[in-house]
């Protein structure tokens, strides 16, 4: 329902609709899983599955399509206000992100999160989601997973907005997203909490990385890149600043490189405190891990965070697959994480938002399910072994879903799979070689 009843431009509209090579099946997310026209029938499973909460975020463009406040869309105001009344209605626990990657394209022409005035743009519109809506809601995410939208958008540029800007345009996202991120949190404390009474943080990804030997510097790139991928966000949240290694690191590199300051942002001692704090739980996906190994200074001049970071990762060929290729299921890293988080950050609460396995196996969902038992067991040692304070625990996601970069590949191949499991007369090579050279196909539910 991208078009659909007054809604705006993302930048995600963009790369797909524009760029169409970007997406592995030169798809785009225009139908996706049309919840926007089937939420009822959403809830109703939801309901059937026993479910407390639901997990969703609000998009920007739909409620101000030019992603200024000064024109609301009344129709998506109408949807979420549907949305969250049925669930509530449901006993349902809606859990809403603000912002999910979606900035609305007219903002990215300005600059987006590597422009600063972005910071107050985005309180302006979560003031306007806790005025809309946060009567109803009592569990707010600002941001979800700001170390794929800024390295991924930013950096390698493999995710929208596209930017190729590895070593400077993650970091400029990373900090102006941290400081959007506390002034929305301090409105919220400000004028809404008392009456509203609602929690509200960021949600972070890391995956774990175990290191590769016992040797002191593969423990080392190990702790390193949890630092540049969980501590990098956290860091200043909970403790204040960027976390050491990365400030030492970078100023160090930028320095050889021949730049005056530190490729990495600095926060001044106000926002510092002003920063510090902002949390009123941890919000956290785990998806896999892998082992890290201490490699050798890369060349200066080759600027990229992973140069920054100084760390090989890679996963064991023996380690249980997916059809994701990087997404090895490893249940044991979950754990241990959790109990870093804990370490690193005064046991929190920890809302694990997302956990899931992307899995070709059609309607065959033995291993889904064993994925889901082996991680809850390590959730549970987390919590009864080592004393981490987990609350709730999301499944993602509800159904396929249009993911990203990846289009509908892991769709594609399980309708293709399932149609080969009934025994169909069916040329599934040809549908893959079809489906290359179009935008999205579209399979019939039943």
């Amino acid at each position: 329902a991208w078009n659909v009843d007054g809604r705006g431009v993302s930048i995600w509209d963009t790369m797909c609709h524009n760029h169409p090579e970007a997406i592995a099946d030169r798809s785009t997310g225009d139908v996706a899983c049309e919840s926007y026209y089937n939420y009822q029938a959403d809830i109703n499973i939801l309901k059937n599955l026993g479910v407390d909460h639901y997990r969703f975020s609000i998009s920007w463009t739909r409620l101000y399509p030019s992603g200024f406040i000064n024109k609301t869309n009344p129709a998506g105001v109408n949807y979420y206000k549907n949305l969250i009344r049925l669930l509530r209605e449901n006993n349902i626990e809606p859990v809403v992100t603000i912002h999910h990657w979606d900035l609305p394209q007219t903002l990215q022409d300005a600059g987006g999160w590597t422009n600063e005035f972005i910071v107050d743009i985005f309180a302006d519109y979560a003031r306007t989601c806790f005025e809309l809506f946060g009567d109803e809601v009592k569990y707010w995410i600002t941001v979800n997973e700001p170390f794929e939208y800024c390295h991924n958008g930013h950096g390698t540029g493999i995710f929208a907005p596209g930017l190729e800007l590895s070593g400077t345009g993650e970091y400029w996202c990373a900090h102006n997203i941290i400081k959007g991120h506390a002034k929305v949190w301090h409105l919220y404390d400000e004028h809404f909490r008392a009456t509203q009474k609602g929690k509200i943080s960021l949600t972070v990804d890391s995956f774990w990385f175990e290191p590769a030997s016992d040797s002191p510097k593969d423990k080392a790139a190990a702790e390193r890149q949890l630092q540049f991928m969980a501590g990098w966000f956290l860091n200043p949240i909970f403790n204040g600043d960027y976390p050491k290694i990365m400030r030492e690191r970078i100023a160090e590199r930028s320095k050889l490189e021949g730049f005056r300051r530190s490729r990495l942002p600095r926060f001044t001692k106000e926002e510092i405190q002003y920063i510090k704090g902002t949390h009123d739980f941890l919000g956290y996906n785990y998806y896999t891990s892998f082992l890290a190994k201490n490699i050798p200074e890369p060349e200066i001049g080759q600027m990229s965070l992973e140069n920054d970071a100084r760390v090989k990762l890679y996963q064991p060929s023996n380690w249980e697959s997916s059809s994701g290729p990087q997404f090895k299921i490893t249940p044991w890293g979950l754990r241990k994480i959790l109990k870093w988080l804990k370490d690193n950050y005064n046991n929190p609460k920890i809302f694990i938002t997302e956990n899931g396995v992307p899995l070709n196996e059609a309607l065959d969902d033995s291993r889904r399910i064993g994925f889901i038992q082996s991680h809850l067991s390590n959730v549970r040692d987390a919590m009864e072994k080592d004393g981490v304070r987990v609350i709730a625990y999301t499944v993602w996601s509800l159904m396929d879903d249009f993911e990203w970069n990846s289009g509908y590949t892991y769709v594609l191949n399980s309708c293709i799979t399932s149609l080969e499991l009934l025994g169909n007369n069916f040329d599934s090579q040809k549908l893959k070689t079809i489906h290359k050279n179009i935008q999205g196909v579209q399979f019939e539910k039943n």
